[in-house]
């Protein structure tokens, strides 16, 4: 079986915040994000034996406890993905996948075969405006993603799930309306990056937060990730 291959890092701190891990890079989405950190892997070939890619993970076996699947979009190539997370589990390994959500077929296979310990699923606008956003009418697979691992989370089979923003300077308002229709999950506020434009920081986060009224998690590139619980939803938690 071949994997169209991405990279590979043999030890990250900051790809599952709290343990240690490797990163397996998936070449190849469909969805054209202009900000993408990884943009040199949207597309191209370069397809490896999936044996090959297992004995990557293997060799920092002794540095580490998980392994990340990311992209590119790792659920995009289905049977390789699922491979690799059953090899990976064989070793002992926790699995965790970064996803933007448009393959549920493929989430649903690691979540019925029990091989994913934690995803990360990328939101990109608020419904209305989603499949003009991505050029493709994505919506439906996405919403179908959230559904699953949102009931999986609930249910104890999936241990950790986290719902991504990725946000831009000039577009502070639009959270409110894209966390309005998210199911049950953690929710992460990160700090985007796209060219001359000055990142949000920290603080400006922490702002947004706030009119959000429940607890976040807020990722920069300069902090790293912090939890963050505003006073007003501590109020809401004490009022219930």
């Amino acid at each position: 079986m071949q994997v169209n291959f991405g990279g590979f890092v043999p030890l990250s701190t900051v790809d599952w915040y709290g343990i240690a891990t490797c990163t397996v890079f998936f070449r190849g989405c469909p969805v054209r994000c202009t900000y993408c950190h990884n943009r040199a892997i949207q597309e191209g070939e370069d397809c490896r034996n999936v044996d090959d890619v297992r004995d990557l993970i293997r060799s920092s076996r002794m540095l580490i406890s998980g392994v990340v699947f990311s992209g590119g979009e790792p659920t995009m190539q289905k049977d390789p993905l699922l491979y690799l997370a059953e090899e990976s589990k064989k070793m002992g390994l926790k699995v965790g996948v970064q996803t933007n959500g448009v393959f549920p077929d493929t989430l649903e296979a690691l979540l019925g075969r029990r091989l994913v310990d934690r995803i990360a699923l990328d939101v990109k606008a608020r419904w209305e405006r989603y499949d003009n956003l991505l050029k493709k009418k994505y919506s439906s697979q996405v919403r179908k993603s959230l559904s699953l691992c949102s009931k999986a989370f609930e249910e104890g089979l999936l241990p950790e799930f986290e719902v991504v923003i990725t946000l831009f300077r000039g577009y502070e308002d639009e959270v409110k309306y894209i966390v309005r229709d998210l199911p049950k999950g953690i929710l992460v506020l990160q700090q985007g990056v796209d060219g001359s434009i000055p990142p949000l920081q920290e603080q400006e986060m922490k702002l947004i937060a706030d009119g959000l009224g429940m607890k976040v998690k807020i990722r920069t590139r300069g902090e790293g990730e912090i939890e963050y619980e505003s006073s007003r939803s501590r109020r809401s938690a004490c009022e219930r």
